[in-house]
Order: C-alpha cells, then sequence, then structure tokens
C-alpha cells in the first residue's frame, strides 16, 4: 500500500530523482515528449521501440547529463515483449518505479472492408501490448511495494471515429483495462491511470492535419483553437509519475485544449 504523503514540500512531491523508468513507444512524438520529461524530473529510463531512432535519442539525452537507455523490440510480438521488459529490469537493476504504455499505431479503412492483418496489427500494439507489459511490472511493482503505470488512451476512448474501428476499439478497451487494473492494483500500491491527448499534431494523424475539410472540423471544436503538441503532456506525465498523485488511480484524464467540454 502507498503510504500517504508526508513531505511538507510541495516541490519535492513531484521529484523523480532515483526513479527507475520503462517507457514504451518513447520514439513517438508523444512518448519522446514524455520521456524528457520523467528523465528532466530526474528518473533513469529505459526506451523501448522498433524505431531506432531510439538510439540516436538515447546518445542525444545522455549528452546532456540525463541516465538513458534504449531497447529495439517489436511490441506486437509477445515473446519480444517479454524478453525486451527483462532486458530493461535487468538495465534498471532489478527495479522498477514507473512503466509507461505509449506505443501505438493507426489503420484508416472503411470499416466495411477493414483487413484482418489491419485488425490484429492495432489490436496487439495498442492494446494487447499494453496489458502485457502492465502485467510484467506489476509483478516487479508489487513485491517491491508498488509503482505507477500510465497508459495512452486517446480521444477515441470517448467517440467512435471515423474509419478506425480498430483504434477506437484498441483505445476503449486502454480505458477500461486501466480502470480495471487499477480495481486489482490499487490496495498494492499500484496506481494505474491513463493520458488521454486530444487532436495531436503528430505522425499518427498526418492524414486529418492534411485533409482541409477534417482539420477544420478538429480545430472548430477546440476552444483552444490549435492541435496538441507532445510538451503538452510533459506536466501530467510527472505528475501521474511522482509522489503527488499517490492518490488518484483509475483515471483517464484528457488532455484536449478543452475538446470534450463542447
Amino acid at each position: 500500500m502507498i503510504k500517504p504523503v508526508k513531505s511538507k514540500n510541495i516541490i519535492d512531491l513531484f521529484k523523480l530523482n532515483d526513479k527507475k523508468t520503462i517507457i514504451i513507444g518513447g520514439a513517438g512524438d508523444l512518448g519522446l515528449a514524455m520521456v524528457e520529461a520523467l528523465v528532466e524530473a530526474g528518473s533513469e529510463a529505459v526506451i523501448i521501440d522498433l524505431d531506432e531512432r531510439i538510439f540516436t535519442i538515447c546518445e542525444d539525452l545522455n549528452r546532456q547529463g540525463h541516465k538513458v537507455h534504449a531497447i529495439r523490440a517489436d511490441v506486437s510480438d509477445r515473446n519480444q515483449i517479454r524478453s525486451s521488459f527483462a532486458n530493461a529490469i535487468e538495465l534498471l537493476g532489478g527495479k522498477l518505479d514507473i512503466l509507461i504504455n505509449s506505443a501505438g499505431i493507426q489503420r484508416r479503412h472503411p470499416s466495411e472492408v477493414f483487413p484482418e492483418k489491419d485488425w490484429d496489427d492495432v489490436i496487439a500494439i495498442n492494446l494487447e501490448a499494453t496489458f502485457f507489459y502492465c502485467q510484467l511490472a506489476a509483478n516487479v511493482m508489487i513485491p517491491n511495494g508498488g509503482g505507477k503505470i500510465i497508459n495512452i488512451a486517446s480521444m477515441m476512448s470517448f467517440f467512435g471515429g471515423i474509419t478506425i474501428p480498430a483504434y477506437a476499439a484498441s483505445k476503449g478497451g486502454v480505458s477500461q483495462l486501466t480502470k480495471a487494473l487499477s480495481n486489482d492494483w490499487a490496495s498494492k500500491g499500484i496506481t494505474v491511470n491513463a493520458i488521454a491527448p486530444g487532436y495531436m499534431d503528430t505522425q499518427l494523424n498526418v492524414a486529418l492535419i492534411n485533409d482541409p475539410v477534417r482539420n477544420a472540423e478538429a480545430l472548430n471544436r477546440i476552444p483552444m483553437k490549435r492541435w496538441g503538441i507532445g510538451a503538452d503532456l510533459k506536466g501530467l506525465t510527472v505528475f501521474l509519475s511522482s509522489q503527488a498523485s499517490d492518490y488518484i488511480s483509475g483515471t483517464v484524464i484528457p488532455v484536449d485544449g478543452g475538446y470534450l467540454a463542447r
């Protein structure tokens, strides 16, 4: 069980000095921003991603004085999920305080002709990998007194979207999975929360950004009148990873420029 906060210095509640983190999908636009936030707050981190950019990212962050490791893995492969996690734990000296699940892909087709392979790939990476990394993390965190898990949901955790049935199903699943795991693990010291980014300027949304009609529809509903960027997730990522959020679990928090309020 996580003990009540006793620190009297509010700034200390947000520090992640000596914390150990694994970030799945840390080479993506949003994942990289979260990596930067966590290491800037003091955490040591392992990035797991299929994109070879993780090695350059790792080198750059280490040059800045942070402690970051990179593991290349295909998280749609359950064997690679297990091996990458085991390697990450070894790099972190057997300790894990924070897990971030930010790996995700998108496939767009009309629902009536949505290909089986694209369905399988999206569900495997967006939902199944999230569960299996959470499960592996819990089996390290529980004996050590707890930890923090942050999953990445989406506006499609609340809406159905258009031509993205697999993505909507996966992100709806991430939202419900987050709540289910919180119910199982909060009493064992693990907080499980999700961040639901709104319309973000990332590679996943290039098709929408380049579509003048869909782009205008999105901006017209966003009260802030702009697409989000990775940096918009940094503060919430540190908060949910830190002692400051010890009594928060099972939540799905939108970062959407006010989109859901319209």
